[in-house]
């Protein structure tokens, strides 16, 4: 069967993917980021990626030999809109060019939120979905959005932006609470771990303008619960909670304007379980498996095969 090689060098993590026969086979590496720091300067991203990313490929390729390549993918930039680049996406742009010209095969570039929403559908068996309209939420450390999803004509989907966050994005709340309470990063599932030893039950009332939200009081409230001495338990499922408010807010009011569309969640924040239960039993959303939620190569494989005509 013809194989198909993707690539993504994203602001966490670096990856690469193989298509086959209707199977994915991945390695991926978390950039490395200093105990207490919140993330990466770009320069950094860049040099980190290009370190790592051939041990990946390496090791990708030592399990699973290329048969036969047919295309090569890559992830170029953030988003579809207009003006979205990081310095980051180049490092993997480089390489796809590089292999889709020494192997002679055509090289498909798409955005990192397209393999998001790819990849999400993709784990949860719903590539029926590339067929007709969807809401999709791209959830993550440097993205809180939720996009109209419809059948394109060049590309597999076109994405236009509905809502987002005014302020701060899921995945900065979850990783600034995380901080505050001694948590590693990404702080994800350590967050999640303490908040489930929390038996507090919140009301949240979220800070919404329309179908926007605004997060920053997460963590200003994270922050007095602390002072006050509340136990760090409590203080982590109130974050989780706010931003499932948020969420399910944002959810409401898009379904108003686009009345029985599927709803699908993708992004490193929503490999969370108690985000994910809540909203799937509400809406019935669907949700990228936790190994295909955090940034990967996976979704931009399946687009490639999806263009190239395997799927």
């Amino acid at each position: 069967m013809p194989d198909i090689l993707a690539f993504d060098t994203s602001n966490y993590t670096t990856s690469t993917a193989l298509f086959r026969d209707r199977k994915i086979y991945q390695q991926k590496h978390l950039l490395p980021v200093k105990k207490g720091e919140l993330g990466l300067r770009q320069s950094d991203a860049v040099f980190h990626h290009v370190q790592q990313l051939p041990d990946l490929l390496e090791e990708l390729l030592r399990q699973t030999p290329l048969q036969d390549l047919k295309a090569v993918g890559c992830s170029t930039r953030p988003r579809t809109q207009p003006g979205s680049y990081m310095p980051c996406f180049t490092v993997g742009h480089g390489a796809a060019r590089q292999t889709a010209a020494c192997f002679g095969v055509p090289l498909h570039t798409f955005s990192h939120q397209q393999g998001h929403i790819a990849a999400a559908l993709w784990s949860a068996g719903r590539l029926d979905l590339f067929e007709r309209p969807f809401l999709a939420f791209h959830v993550s450390g440097g993205t809180t959005e939720a996009v109209l999803t419809q059948p394109g004509t060049e590309e597999p989907f076109t994405v236009t932006l509905l809502a987002q966050s005014l302020d701060l994005k899921g995945g900065q709340a979850v990783d600034r609470v995380g901080r505050m309470l001694g948590l590693p990063f990404p702080a994800g599932p350590e967050l999640e771990k303490l908040a489930a030893q929390s038996q507090v039950q919140f009301r949240i009332h979220p800070s919404m303008k329309g179908a926007d939200c605004s997060l920053s009081g997460i963590e200003n409230k994270c922050l007095k619960m602390q002072s006050d001495g509340r136990p760090a338990a409590d203080t982590a499922k109130y974050c989780l909670c706010s931003l499932l408010a948020a969420l399910d807010a944002m959810a409401a009011a898009l379904l108003k304007e686009h009345p029985g569309l599927p709803l699908v969640f993708a992004g490193g924040v929503m490999a969370n379980q108690f985000i994910r239960k809540a909203l799937t039993e509400k809406y019935g959303a669907c949700f990228a498996e936790p190994a295909f939620s955090a940034d990967n190569a996976a979704g931009v494989a399946v687009l490639t095969a999806c263009r190239e005509g395997l799927l």
